[in-house]
């Protein structure tokens, strides 16, 4: 017995082919019912489409398989693979077909990129970071606290600790951790403790955005110091705000105005006095404005903005590092973007490890840190240098891309600013030679300072950013790095440890014994950095007496040389009542009947010119050379 159909009572009627295509009639009609029949299944939607889109992202927009757009632009006569782009019109055809309206994507144009160090740089171009979108919210600002050696800058970071941990909130840390939290009005302040000024700037010069504010502590009852002025000195060149914190106001010989009028000499105008720059009488004994000197310092952040996205992969700074007998390299690290989590692959530098363990100020272990938060973290295969920034990479396979595009991008770093290399880069916008100026007593310091901030002119500038009396110190090249400045030593030399330091990082220092000499080379360092005049020089002129036939495309005259020497290839120039008609080449140069390579004034020659224009007798033709004329 013959089994019923679906369709009905009897077999379903088989269609025969003709062997031939379908005429495009039908092919419309066909794709006309697909559209209906989608259509009828899904409501019209309208679909945004960019200026390109691929054949499955095409697919995830109409909410249809790939399969699907890729029949449907079969049946159009495109063969299409699943990754191939389509453009605009073709893809608005699918849209349209299956039933949905189109709309062009608009497109934003792409912000300016933030300057940023070079490992993070070259993580991205190696694509070895996880991208999102961003999403910043507010951090807790990061403080380093400077100071004159006994003006109570441990003391205070102590008083703060302490005030902290009364009010019964997370605060304090061991010294080997060299950071620190301290809880103010609901809001969480980061602290960090350096060694000394060298490293807060050594971090600085190596590109790592370290610290939001610094906090220079001047004693009220000694004043302003060699290290108060290194102080200011280091956070101008590091580019960082900073507020005065003046302590020891408790004691007796405490004397504020007189700290307030040097600070004037070091052009640093209170707001007491007309200035922007906030002063914060205090006590780390009595602990007397402490109160008020948090709030300036969340005040003067918050004016900052400072912000951070903690969803992305983290990126952070070394602050400190070390070796542990027994858990190996040990670094001290601030998270500055982003969530550091136990696990993750790290590029340290010019080292790279997986993080074993995270610690936090009280070494106790803590799964992951984000923004503002410093962290000891285990797991590097190598100790990483105080300012090395830390990114977080998918995997060590990305690790290894990473290093190696650091080490083809350290090859073609540029040098620092010396004398030799100032002229060299003129032409790219140097404009201003930062000095820092050692000599053996303050007079001589004086003397070269002031004489040297006299050369500068409206087109360029010389800044000192540091002057002292004593020998080049390791300090002083640090400055020297951070503001790319170079050293200028006068009748001093520098120590074992800055000479070390300065061949390493290629800093300039130059030795002078005269003053004069001084002032002379950095008038032409200074010279070198004016982009040279460009001029032209005439060599010769000539007059014309004979006008010849146009040979071939080229004008032939015959001349009388009244001034100079022509010579032949030579740029010149016709002349008409000192206007200049036509400028061009001489492309030969003839006495009588041999061809000469010059001529000379008082002679006369026959000259072909590489131009046709209408010649008259008395004309003047006049040949030039270009120069480039170093300022004077």
């Amino acid at each position: 017995m013959r089994s019923r159909s679906r369709y009905g009572g009897g077999p379903r009627p088989r269609r025969r082919s003709s062997g031939r295509n379908r005429s495009d009639q039908q092919d419309r009609n066909a794709s006309a019912s697909r559209g209906l029949a989608t259509s009828l299944a899904a409501p019209s939607r309208k679909i945004k489409l960019p200026q390109d889109i691929t054949v499955a992202q095409l697919a995830e927009r109409l909410e249809e398989s790939p399969a699907a757009v890729i029949k449907e632009l079969f049946t159009r006569g495109t063969a299409v693979t699943i990754n191939q782009t389509l453009d605009y019109a073709t893809a608005s055809q699918v849209v349209e077909a299956l039933g949905h309206t189109v709309a062009k994507e608009e497109t934003k144009p792409a912000a300016a990129k933030p300057k940023e160090d070079v490992v993070l740089e070259v993580a991205k171009q190696t694509g070895t970071t996880e991208r999102r979108r961003r999403r910043f919210e507010k951090r807790s600002p990061v403080i380093t606290v400077m100071g004159h050696v006994d003006h109570g800058k441990t003391s205070l970071l102590d008083a703060l600790r302490e005030t902290s941990v009364a009010a019964g909130e997370s605060g304090g840390i061991t010294q080997r951790i060299g950071a620190y939290q301290v809880a103010s009005n609901g809001d969480t302040l980061t602290f960090i403790d350096t060694p000394g000024h060298e490293a807060f700037t050594a971090m600085r010069a190596r590109g790592a955005k370290v610290t939001d504010l610094a906090v220079i502590v001047v004693a009220a009852d000694d004043g302003v110091m060699p290290q108060t002025v290194e102080a200011i000195n280091h956070a101008r060149a590091a580019k960082v705000p900073f507020l005065i914190a003046l302590n020891k106001i408790d004691l007796p010989s405490a004397n504020p105005d007189r700290v307030k009028q040097q600070l004037t000499e070091h052009e640093i105008l209170i707001e007491e006095y007309g200035g922007e720059t906030v002063l914060v009488p205090v006590s780390a004994e009595t602990k007397e404005g402490l109160d008020d000197l948090l709030e300036m310092i969340a005040l003067l952040s918050e004016l900052e903005g400072v912000r951070a996205d903690p969803r992305i992969p983290a990126r952070g700074v070394v602050i400190e590092s070390n070796i542990d007998k027994s858990r190996g390299p040990v670094a001290t690290i601030l998270v500055q973007e982003g969530t550091l989590r136990v696990g993750e692959t790290v590029v340290c530098g010019k080292t790279s490890g997986r993080v074993r363990a995270l610690f936090n100020e009280f070494g106790a272990p803590m799964a992951e840190a984000g923004p503002s938060v410093p962290a000891e973290i285990l797991g590097l295969s190598a100790l990483p240098a105080p300012g090395d920034t830390l990114v977080v990479v998918v995997d060590e396979k990305a690790a290894k891309v990473l290093l190696q595009g650091l080490i083809d991008r350290e090859r073609d770093e540029t040098e620092r600013v010396s004398l030799d290399t100032l002229s060299a880069t003129a032409g790219e916008g140097v404009e201003e030679l930062d000095i820092v100026v050692k000599a053996d007593n303050r007079g001589s310091v004086e003397a070269i300072q002031q004489s040297l901030e006299q050369l500068s002119t409206d087109e360029t500038r010389v800044r000192v950013i540091y002057s002292g009396v004593g020998p080049v110190s390791e300090s002083d090249v640090q400055l020297a790095i951070a503001g790319n400045a170079m050293i200028t030593a006068f009748n001093v030399r520098p120590d074992v440890a800055a000479r070390s330091l300065a061949d390493s990082e290629s800093v300039e220092i130059r030795h002078y014994n005269v003053i004069y000499t001084l002032i002379e080379e950095m008038q032409k360092a200074l010279l070198g950095l004016l982009d040279p005049e460009i001029v032209e020089v005439v060599d010769g002129q000539a007059e014309v007496r004979e006008v010849y036939n146009q040979v071939r495309g080229q004008s032939v005259l015959g001349t009388i040389v009244r001034e100079g020497t022509l010579r032949r290839g030579a740029q010149a120039r016709i002349l008409r009542d000192r206007r200049q008609l036509v400028k061009t080449t001489i492309t030969s140069l003839r006495r009588f009947k041999d061809a000469v390579r010059e001529v000379a004034s008082g002679y006369e020659c026959g000259i072909a010119i590489g131009e046709v224009y209408e010649a008259r007798e008395g004309d003047i033709l006049e040949t030039f050379h270009i120069e480039e004329k170093a300022r004077v």
